[in-house]
């Protein structure tokens, strides 16, 4: 379930609240969470939590999971 933000879901994020969660944000991915997790914990989607963290400037991580590929022998 989404933790309370003080923000209602859906509602338009500006100004002092946007860069206090941008931080939040921030900070939290960059100790490892997912960006799905601090979606699902924001209540926001997946899509809104990538943008901020990419206005945040945070280097974003690659894709993670099993490379699924066959390794090719020469």
């Amino acid at each position: 379930m989404a933790e309370s933000t003080g923000i209602s879901r859906g509602a338009r994020v500006t100004g002092e609240s946007r860069d206090r969660l941008r931080d939040e944000l921030k900070a939290e991915y960059e100790a490892g969470k997912s960006i799905r997790s601090l979606a699902e914990k924001t209540g926001r989607s997946y899509g809104f939590v990538h943008n901020v963290l990419v206005e945040a400037d945070v280097t974003l991580r690659r894709r993670g999971g099993p490379n699924r590929r066959k390794k090719v022998e020469h």
